[in-house]
């Protein structure tokens, strides 16, 4: 049932008990000792009452504005998440989601709900209640609305659709597990869907008969079913399931004539499957799966072309390397010999591909440094990319493109929040569609970012980052600073708004007093794959010497001060941070997020153990001595860096047992740390409260032990500077 209400009663409430409290301490204020005998009458009184409100509320309405207008990661939980833009075939009706983060006495979540704007006009909400709705998608013929969400289920997220000349939403599936990836056939007849197939039955079985065990790397693979919109007998939707295999299916493509559906599966579920991942292709009404992709490496994303003759997709072209190289190609949909599509600059696209109108060329999205762009490039085989997006810095996602080649995507960059905009590809230059961040922190000045480059220690590569300056900044005056590495490795900083909310608040630190550098070391995606790849069997060693030359350029441009610098980072940042911590105690504090500290021990207990002999070549018992020198445990006698460690007791990427590591080590060398678990929290934080208090934690933690100087303890090798 789609709820419409007005979330304004419980705050008129509020209100109205403010003002109570207002009124009788006006009336205390008034008949205090303090004013002797002096007598009022009682027009008197109401009339310096209503002074004393009026006054009163211009106060609460003053020290409201300035408490919005402090940048602190309680002040930046309030920046609203956009996402999962659609854009109907049209180009008339954009959809988008928003995520609102809910922090009451009771509630840790961010709360999801779809917004559309139509001929380019202000978006409205289209979805309400206190269950999230996501996935927006259009029908065929732009009637129809559809999302996800388990509004009136137990938990299972469910597919809905709503006419979008108004009236209530209808609930077109009632299956016990997720509906995960969805897709609309052409003629809006049909709509195809993944989902893990009596899992969630079968979970709540056994937990009930406690006989809950698991099988290690044994996965519930999601299948394919294609639903149908024409009722049967007994007044249902009826659901066909298409496939039964031993693998997961990751996505699906319909045919133009909605007979035939291309999809993507590998041979499990989890993230280390990636490179068994094929192509295939399956009648909607059921019948024999036809192996259409079958090479090594990644293929998947298949799409078919407008006339339904050709299916591109993207592809690893056999490359296993982890620090991936993809492109594109093009394979007749019946089979045969697939053509190559010119290799990208990054050849790393990011979305896409979508075919153009007339089927001449693939349309694709791509990091490029510290932004990203839309790209054009022939189906035919032949040509080179072209740039078609015009901006010259800032960040465009979450891209949908229509048949006729009208878009819909999210911009943003490092002093502007995110919002939905609307162009073509014929004419870029983008319209803003939505207002969400209109009234966020408006009365406060945003610090400046910038991208640097300096040239790396070895002369090989030109290396960029972004560095954030505090709030008000003087040119000449030096200020500490907060070294901030990325995840990955080959994860890269962009010109995102730093004002987002974050486990790095980077808009808290600057009005902190810090300057933020975020680098892009030898790694990084974003420079091409010679770059992505430099790292090969150097992780924690070049890196970490193009990390310390960005400290030192900004140091020696009498930005920062030398004794006043601070590292942070989470992830493959976490590793480099534990690393770093090793090395040199230049640093006066630490925060390690989810770091990988101890190679050996990592590539048992992830659910990646492919991941480190792609970068080492060798499995760790194989040459156990470079995956010692790479690891921070096994240097840990060199760390005298105060060190705040932070994981998730969820995290299945990389396993707890890596921060309880460092953090027993650096407490049993007598170095000053401190370890903090969040409960149900995966790799990447999803609970707001969780994600505010990292934010707290790490600056208090860095305002801490900025004002102390640490010495490193007798027997270390530490250089004093580097």
């Amino acid at each position: 049932m789609c709820v419409l209400c007005n979330g304004g009663k419980k705050e008129g409430n509020t209100d109205r008990r403010m003002s109570a409290g207002l009124i009788k301490h006006n009336i205390l204020l008034l008949t205090s000792p303090r004013l002797g005998s002096f007598l009022l009458t009682f027009s008197t009184i109401n009339r310096l009452l209503m002074k004393n409100l009026l006054f009163a509320a211009l106060c609460l309405m003053t020290s409201l504005t300035l408490a919005q207008s402090a940048w602190t990661p309680a002040n930046m939980m309030s920046y609203k998440r956009l996402g999962a833009v659609a854009i109907s075939q049209d180009g008339r009706h954009i959809a988008f989601t928003v995520a609102d983060a809910r922090m009451n006495a009771d509630q840790s979540d961010f709360l999801t709900h779809v917004w559309v704007s139509t001929a380019g006009g202000p978006p409205a909400q289209w979805t309400f209640g206190d269950k999230s709705c996501n996935s927006p998608q259009f029908s065929p013929d732009g009637q129809y609305l559809s999302f996800r969400s388990s509004r009136d289920t137990e938990g299972a997220s469910q597919l809905y659709r709503v006419r979008l000349t108004g009236g209530e939403a209808e609930q077109l599936t009632k299956e016990t597990d997720n509906i995960n990836d969805y897709a609309w056939s052409p003629d809006g007849k049909s709509i195809a869907f993944t989902m893990n197939d009596s899992a969630a039955v079968r979970i709540k079985k056994d937990k009930k008969e406690k006989t809950d065990w698991q099988v290690v790397d044994k996965f519930d693979n999601a299948q394919l079913f294609v639903l149908s919109l024409t009722k049967n007998k007994e007044g249902k939707y009826p659901v066909r399931q298409l496939t039964n295999g031993p693998y997961h299916v990751t996505g699906m493509a319909w045919s133009p004539d909605s007979q035939t559906i291309a999809f993507a599966h590998q041979d499990g579920s989890w993230a280390n499957a990636w490179p068994s991942s094929n192509i295939s292709t399956v009648s909607a009404n059921g019948g024999p799966i036809k192996a259409l992709v079958t090479d090594a490496g990644l293929d998947g994303g298949p799409v078919y072309s407008p006339d339904g003759l050709n299916i591109a997709y993207q592809t690893s072209r056999g490359d296993l390397d982890w620090a991936s190289k993809q492109s594109y190609r093009v394979i007749p949909a019946q089979g045969g010999k697939p053509v190559d599509i010119a290799a990208s600059y990054d050849e790393s696209p990011t979305g896409g591909p979508w075919w153009s109108a007339d089927g001449k060329n693939l349309l694709f999205t791509e990091g490029y440094h510290t932004s990203s762009h839309l790209y054009s490039v022939p189906s035919s085989g032949g040509g080179k990319p072209v740039k078609l997006s015009t901006h010259a810095k800032g960040l465009m996602s979450a891209m949908s493109v229509s048949r006729k080649g009208d878009i819909a995507y999210i911009f943003q960059d490092t002093e502007t929040p995110a919002e939905v905009y609307a162009a073509s590809v014929t004419a870029m230059q983008g319209k803003k569609i939505s207002n969400v961040h209109g009234d966020f922190m408006v009365n406060q000045p945003v610090s400046k970012s910038e991208v640097i480059s300096w040239k790396s220690k070895d002369g090989k590569y030109s290396i960029e980052g972004i560095v954030t300056y505090p709030q008000g900044y003087q040119k000449g005056k030096k200020v500490p600073l907060i070294l901030n590495v990325h995840g990955g490795p080959a994860g890269v900083f962009t010109e995102t708004y730093t004002g987002q909310s974050s486990p790095y608040p980077i808009q808290a630190f600057a009005a902190n007093g810090y300057a933020v550098l975020r680098a892009n070391p030898r790694g990084s995606s974003g420079y091409g794959t010679e770059f992505r790849r430099a790292n090969h069997r150097d992780w924690g060693f070049n890196d970490y010497e193009d990390l310390m030359a960005g400290v030192d350029k900004l140091i020696n441009d009498g930005v920062v001060h030398p004794d006043s610098l601070v590292v942070t980072g989470w992830s493959y940042g976490g590793y480099m941070t534990s690393m770093i911590v090793t090395k040199t105690n230049r640093f006066k504090a630490a925060m390690a997020g989810a770091p990988v500290t101890n190679l050996m021990s990592f590539n048992g207990t992830a659910d990646i153990p492919d991941f480190l002999p792609s970068y080492f070549d060798k499995e760790f018992w194989d040459d156990p001595a470079v995956y010692a020198k790479h690891s921070a445990m096994f240097n840990i006698k060199n760390a005298v860096t105060p060190t705040l460690v932070i994981h998730g007791l969820n995290d299945e990427r990389v396993p707890p047992e890596q921060g309880f590591q460092l953090h027993r080590a650096l407490q049993r060398r007598g170095v000053p740390t401190q370890m903090v678990v969040y409960p149900r929290q995966p790799h990447g934080f999803q609970e707001p409260k969780f994600i505010q208090n990292v934010g707290d934690r790490t600056m208090g933690w860095f305002d801490q032990y900025m004002r102390k100087r640490v010495s490193p303890p007798k027997g270390t090798t530490l250089e004093s500077k580097r």
